[in-house]
């Protein structure tokens, strides 16, 4: 009779702790699927591509400018004419002026100004020069400066070319 008792006991044990075990599971399925109803959909744009200068660009393999959502990356700009001819052969000030003119356009095509732009990376083949001529910033962005850097480089894609300046811009909406 005891051991028909102990039996018993075992039995009501082992189905309590099943019973235990599949509730326990029971909860992390419903935990699973509440997660799974959490799920969001995120909406991708499509990149909006803008070529300064279309002939130039497509004989060099590059687009000037392209924006997805609120970002916009914008290529290197150099001192050229629209033919892709460097201008202002070894002035590197007007150079970075003509730098800034050129992304001027391509800001104003996206309805932005230098106030946008939060990313600037300078390179120029002359760092003395530059740093002589790095003034003329506090003229391009008069609220506030990006972040970026200012790299030194042996040869930029044409010898007379002496700085390139490109740009990372969040446009507000």
């Amino acid at each position: 009779m005891k051991n028909q008792s102990n039996f018993s006991k075992n039995v009501f044990l082992i189905l309590f702790l099943f019973s235990i075990a599949v509730n326990m599971q029971s909860c992390k399925q419903e935990e699973k699927e509440m997660i799974v109803e959490k799920e969001i959909i995120v909406k991708t744009e499509m990149p909006e591509y803008f070529l300064l200068r279309p002939e130039v660009e497509k004989a060099y393999g590059y687009s000037h400018a392209v924006k997805i959502g609120n970002a916009i990356k914008i290529s290197g700009a150099v001192s050229m004419d629209d033919q892709g001819n460097p201008t202002a052969v070894g002035d590197l000030g007007q150079q970075m002026k003509n730098c800034y003119a050129d992304l001027e356009k391509i800001l104003k095509h996206y309805g932005c100004t230098f106030d946008d732009v939060i990313v600037e990376n300078v390179f120029t083949t002359n760092m003395g020069l530059f740093l002589e001529n790095a003034a003329y910033q506090n003229a391009i962005y008069t609220k506030q400066f990006p972040t970026g850097s200012w790299l030194g480089v042996k040869e930029l894609a044409v010898p007379e070319f002496m700085i390139e300046i490109e740009l990372e811009v969040h446009k507000s909406e």
